[in-house]
């Protein structure tokens, strides 16, 4: 199949779009050797230093891979996905359970390692969070992953760091769109402030085991609440010709991460138990004897 010169536009981004259709196509199967930059250039009718551009474009989608004095070879057939694409496309109850192992763990090392300056910083996280707290939306997700993001920050690990910042793109926009479906602001507006507050506690106290388990308990009743969201039958007559009890698709939620069955109506305040943005939540009566105060 021939290369057909390009059109005058981003010469680049069609030359390698159209040597990535090559590859997809099997023209050059994984293993091969690519034509010379000579040849390429001829048969896209552009210069050497396009040809060369489109493929290191095609070497960071993982296609191809240059052999020092070879030549460049096939080696996918398809472009490997980045981790933030992959995380976009994820379940949320996938990403709350990776998120959950992350945290955790981040907390411990967070109570161990703290130095004051990060003690400073968490308190300045939560006072934040606190203000924010009537407000709800967009303005109290941020500051409350703020305060989580200072608990990681702590664990002084730059890897786990920006491993964490990965997730934090997905959280925002789905944590905005649980708040407002739940209409937290509303009803609860002190929401998670004690879990907050004894995760805080716990890592400035150096209490690694203590500031794991209000984590963890924190992280796994939002998982509990969106397992719940789920999971619910739908109530009679919600939906014509849906079989009983299945779920609908909510549509205050990405459609991509879940099949979602409402709440009886917005404006009705959660369960309780219900999370918060994280996942803090108002246990049931008699259920904080012998927790620690604010798991």
């Amino acid at each position: 199949m021939p290369l057909d010169s390009l059109r005058p536009s981003p010469l680049v981004e069609q030359a390698a779009l159209r040597m990535r259709e090559q590859i997809a196509d099997g023209h050059w199967p994984v293993g091969s050797r690519l034509p010379g930059e000579t040849s390429l250039a001829a048969e896209l009718g552009v210069g050497r230093s396009t040809v060369r551009e489109a493929l290191r474009a095609l070497a960071g989608a993982g296609l191809v891979r240059t052999r020092q004095g070879a030549g460049v070879f096939v080696i996918a057939t398809r472009p490997v996905e980045d981790w933030p694409a992959k995380l976009r496309g994820a379940a949320l109850l996938d990403v709350y359970e990776v998120r959950t192992m992350l945290e955790v763990q981040a907390a411990r090392l967070a109570a161990q390692r703290r130095t004051p300056a990060d003690a400073a910083a968490l308190r300045q996280a939560l006072a934040a969070r606190t203000a924010a707290a009537g407000s709800g939306g967009p303005a109290f997700v941020e500051a409350d992953i703020a305060v989580h993001a200072a608990v990681v920050a702590a664990a002084g690990n730059p890897v786990l760091t920006d491993l964490f910042a990965e997730f934090t793109p997905v959280l925002r926009e789905n944590l905005t769109a649980l708040l407002d479906l739940l209409d937290v602001a509303e009803h609860d507006v002190e929401h998670g402030a004690e879990a907050h507050a004894a995760l805080v506690e716990a890592v400035v106290a150096g209490d690694p085991d203590t500031a794991a388990r209000v984590l963890s308990v924190e992280l796994e009743a939002t998982r509990e609440q969106l397992r719940a969201l789920t999971a619910a039958p739908e109530q009679p007559g919600e939906r014509a010709g849906a079989p009983a009890g299945s779920a609908t698709p909510n549509p205050d939620l990405p459609a991509r991460h879940a099949t979602v069955a409402a709440p009886a109506a917005r404006g009705t305040r959660a369960p309780q138990g219900a999370a918060d943005t994280d996942g803090a939540a108002a246990p049931e009566a008699g259920e904080a004897e012998g927790q620690e105060a604010g798991a």
